[in-house]
């Protein structure tokens, strides 16, 4: 890693993603420390681990984080943590570091979702600017997260009546048709359907099948 320090006096205050952590995986205790100096420089929390297991053993981030990642390390290899996080941990993007990359290791990586692949030695402003993208890409997946969760939370507050209503409804059936299906009357449809668009806060009937889509309650036959 060639460092690049000089004119960054300024940087710590204005810095990006502030509160986001950079999660460091790496055997080499030098390697740990040199990362550790130069990403608390940039502004960024980090939290350096000597291996795969230990970090697995570490609570999970809320806020957006990036995991920069020694491929070859004794026990788990880079590779393998690679694919747990990849499904228990989507929202944390992953750079890979190592010494002897080879393509087919890099292709492997890749394919899984790693943001970058850096062989030593490699400049700061390289492992700088793969770190910014992969906390970019967290946020958003963060975000993305809480948009569902919210909505999860809106359609857990209906009735099971307003479920029923909405689930026909999002098919792209009139009021007179919900009615028909369930055996109530179309005023009563109507008022059902008033309060889903309330309580989910939809301010469209496409709203509210774009709803039903991301909560997977299957595919509407029109909008």
């Amino acid at each position: 890693m060639e460092s690049h320090t000089a004119g960054r006096e300024c940087k710590m205050a204005s810095a990006p993603h502030a509160t986001s952590i950079v999660f460091v995986v790496d055997d080499d205790v030098s390697v740990r420390e040199s990362l550790e100096l130069l990403l608390r420089y940039e502004g960024w929390q980090v939290a350096t681990f000597a291996s795969a297991s230990d970090f697995l053993a570490s609570p999970r981030s809320s806020v957006p984080s990036c995991l920069v990642l020694d491929v070859s390390m004794p026990g788990l290899s880079g590779l393998e943590l690679q694919k747990r996080v990849a499904n228990s941990r989507t929202e944390m993007p992953i750079i890979f570091i190592t010494g002897h990359a080879d393509i087919p290791m890099t292709v492997q990586a890749m394919k899984a979702g790693a943001v970058e692949f850096l062989t030593k030695p490699f400049t700061d402003e390289a492992l700088l600017g793969s770190i910014r993208q992969a906390l970019d890409r967290s946020q958003e997946a963060l975000g993305r997260a809480g948009e569902n969760q919210a909505l999860r939370d809106d359609y857990a507050i209906l009735s099971r009546r307003e479920r029923e209503v909405m689930a026909l409804v999002v098919t792209g059936l009139l009021n007179k048709e919900v009615a028909a299906e369930l055996g109530i009357s179309e005023i009563t449809v109507k008022a059902h359907r008033g309060r889903v668009m309330q309580k989910m806060k939809a301010q469209s009937l496409a709203d509210l099948v774009n709803m039903a889509s991301r909560l997977g309650l299957g595919r509407s036959r029109s909008a």
